[in-house]
């Protein structure tokens, strides 16, 4: 049986009962009908990015897309949804095509971005796709999905909502044809390429300081890099109601004094979004807490929770659940992990 720790960023895994590789939308398809037919579990995977997945495997069907292609015509792109992501951002740079060149560096694979709405540093792919072909387990049909029946919002959509019933097997985008970037929205990002906020940057030097930002922060993959060996961000950044954030200012000036202020990013809805990072740090949790042996927050981002080397899944969700916790008995703020979570469940946690 084939170890799942070895397709994913993570590293951890155990094993599938069954693997098969599909290389064309037709043997995506026929397999995962065949899983269906058969009644078997089924787990879809593709780059392992942004997934966690139980020590004691998968005792199901895994379908690896291993798809590939991509077709363009002027300044719209479809990619086939086993193709790697940052190598379509480095072509698109190249091809002076703007739109996506904030998501720089990110692992995994095109089929994966609609999924989790991906987004960085001010951009998300919402902004550019204009449809998704998915094959549709519940009626056997393949549909192409336009951006309104994907449902995107932050960092989540329909196939994230409604796990298991598409697959995703190419994703079309439209981006503009000119050689500066959108405008920068990322105030970070705007300091390190030296721009205002909203002003435009030329598109490689824009690449360029998404991939340094990234590295600083282990959120390239590197196999010298240890920091890197993560799922990327593992919570979600909370968006609360207005009332919500005001109960969390509150609870920020009792527990760090009058002075103390949470991150405040107004939403176009009226909501909040607060820093996760900046409420794991101040419940505690510094990085590298944990243990370097095993399972530890990285060394560079308290986001990114990274297998040392000799850890377990089981030990990972352990410090997820200690850390969110942490923040919900201090600050009030329920965490959400990110990354999918296959054979591990999640609680919700309940103090106040």
């Amino acid at each position: 049986m084939s170890l799942l720790s070895e397709l994913t960023t993570l590293r951890l895994g155990g094993p599938a009962a069954r693997m098969i590789e599909a290389r064309s939308e037709d043997e995506v398809v026929a397999a995962v009908a065949a899983a269906d037919a058969a009644g078997d579990q089924l787990l879809v995977l593709a780059g392992g990015s942004n997934v966690v997945i139980a020590d004691d495997g998968f005792p199901g069907t895994v379908v690896r897309i291993l798809t590939s292609g991509v077709e363009r015509h002027d300044e719209t792109l479809t990619a086939q949804a086993g193709e790697p992501w940052d190598p379509l951002v480095e072509r698109c740079v190249g091809e002076g095509l703007a739109g996506i060149e904030c998501l720089s560096g990110i692992p995994g694979s095109v089929g994966a971005t609609p999924i989790q709405n991906v987004g960085a540093y001010g951009q998300e792919v919402s902004e550019t796709i204009v449809s998704v072909r998915a094959y549709d387990r519940s009626v056997g049909s393949i549909d192409r999905l336009a951006p309104e029946d994907c449902e995107f919002t932050y960092r989540s959509s329909v196939f994230k909502r409604v796990p298991g019933r598409w697959v995703v097997l190419a994703v079309t985008y439209e981006l503009d044809r000119q050689d500066l970037s959108r405008p920068i929205r990322y105030p970070e990002l705007a300091r390190e390429l030296g721009v205002a906020v909203g002003e435009a940057a030329p598109l490689l030097e824009v690449r360029e300081a998404v991939l340094r930002l990234r590295r600083r922060k282990g959120m390239v993959l590197d196999p010298g890099d240890p920091d890197s060996v993560s799922a990327g961000s593992f919570f979600t950044n909370p968006i609360l109601a207005p009332e919500e954030f005001d109960r969390l200012e509150a609870r920020v000036r009792e527990r760090l004094g009058d002075g103390a202020r949470p991150p405040r990013f107004p939403e176009p809805d009226g909501r909040v979004k607060t820093s996760a990072a900046w409420l794991v740090e101040r419940a505690g949790f510094a990085r590298g807490y944990g243990d370097p042996g095993t399972i530890a927050l990285s060394s560079k981002h308290t986001l990114a929770l990274t297998n040392r080397g000799g850890g377990s899944a089981a030990q990972l969700l352990a410090l997820a659940h200690e850390i969110a916790d942490g923040v919900e008995r201090e600050f009030g703020v329920e965490l959400v992990p990110e990354p999918v979570l296959v054979g591990n469940a999640w609680r919700a946690t309940s103090r106040k």
